[in-house]
């Protein structure tokens, strides 16, 4: 059965900053030198974002007070912000919000009548609360009380991937199902106090946004659907003893991120071999593909891609631009790089590609030649 992705919807908060207004206001978390400084500010300056969005400011481009108070200068060495609690709390106040645009979003492209939605499918590794934005959206947006729900939680930065696995399998169970997929992060109210070089990393990288999605099957012996991508085969990979390359845990202080300096050298020799196979069971090669949706976790992460499969720096292009425009928003990335690659001319198979602890590779192959 074919699946087709009718609609896509994007949303990221009003509140905005440059990098270099991120690495002024966020250098009174974690240095405690002029050393850690000078650091720091390196790695912003390499981190590939100029723009990033969080829900923490309201207005774009004005030199927060770090974020609006939310998060106060450093006062000793054993400060590390506030509470998970209290970033639940803001968690709660916005992610409806932002998942609600996009959602209005994707059923405006693809032209959908919000009754005809049968399932509903949230995606964030960012936050929880219950009753979440899942039962929020299908209040607000008037979907039917009988809408089936799933939530795909604390998946990291490929949890779309499997969102829209699920999403596959209900449309493949139902010819007749509809499926809104709408994946929504906060990480901003993640950041970490303290001097750890991976934390401050993620610290320069890491923004707000949500994307959504429309599936539904081709329907059989009608006129066709007007679609964006045809959605063919999902695939995963579990790279073998990397279990400590990256994490993802609760802590008492926000979510805290781990992340390997061996991450884009063990990509960059896994993936090449791991998508030669994915491919050849369409029959396809790596050049056979027309666009590459790779997550941005980082210019490392993309240069490791770049080199394991051929690339060209063309091909990781849009890759960049995201990153650059909007930071890194965890599982709503790559369908933010899906809306923008659909613009493209170039027409014929995509491969969306994610990376997260495990450490995993997760894959889609799409086809825009539709």
């Amino acid at each position: 059965m074919t699946i087709l992705i009718t609609g896509l919807g994007t949303a990221v908060p009003a509140g905005s900053l440059t990098q270099d207004l991120a690495y002024q206001a966020t250098q009174q978390l974690c240095c405690d030198s002029d050393e850690h400084r000078r650091v720091m500010e390196l790695i912003y300056q390499g981190a590939g974002v100029n723009q990033r969005g969080t829900v923490l400011l309201e207005e774009p481009n004005g030199l927060p007070k770090l974020s609006d108070g939310f998060f106060w200068p450093r006062t000793d060495e054993d400060d590390r912000g506030p509470t998970t609690q209290a970033r639940m709390e803001k968690y709660e106040e916005h992610s409806l919000t932002l998942a609600m645009e996009s959602c209005q979003a994707a059923l405006a492209h693809a032209d959908q009548d919000v009754s005809e939605i049968t399932h509903l499918v949230t995606v964030s590794c960012s936050g929880f609360y219950a009753p979440g934005f899942d039962i929020g959206l299908i209040q607000e947006l008037g979907l039917s009380p009988e809408t089936t729900r799933t939530h795909v939680g604390f998946m990291g930065c490929h949890g779309s991937f499997n969102a829209l696995r699920v999403a596959k399998s209900y449309v493949e169970a139902d010819p007749k199902a509809v499926v809104l997929v709408c994946s929504v992060e906060l990480c901003s109210l993640h950041h970490h106090y303290g001097w750890q070089t991976d934390k401050v990393i993620a610290n320069a990288l890491f923004a707000d946004g949500s994307a959504a999605v429309v599936c539904r099957a081709a329907p059989e012996g009608q006129a066709p659907l007007q679609s964006k991508y045809k959605l063919i085969r999902n695939g995963t990979y579990l790279m073998p003893d990397t279990k400590g390359a990256m994490s993802w845990r609760i802590g008492d202080h926000g979510f805290e991120m781990t992340l390997s300096q061996k991450v884009p050298s063990l990509i960059e020799k896994n993936l090449g071999p791991w998508m030669t196979g994915f491919l050849a069971k369409e029959g396809l090669t790596i050049e056979d593909i027309q666009g590459w949706a790779i997550h941005p976790g980082g210019p490392r992460i993309l240069d490791s891609c770049l080199t394991s499969l051929s690339l060209s720096s063309d091909d990781v292009a849009p890759a960049r631009e995201i990153l650059a425009k909007y930071g890194n928003m965890s599982s709503a990335t790559v369908l933010f790089l899906l809306n923008r690659i659909q613009e493209e001319p170039r027409r014929g198979p995509v491969v969306a590609l994610g990376f997260g602890p495990g450490l995993t590779i997760e894959a889609m192959l799409l086809n825009s030649d539709v």
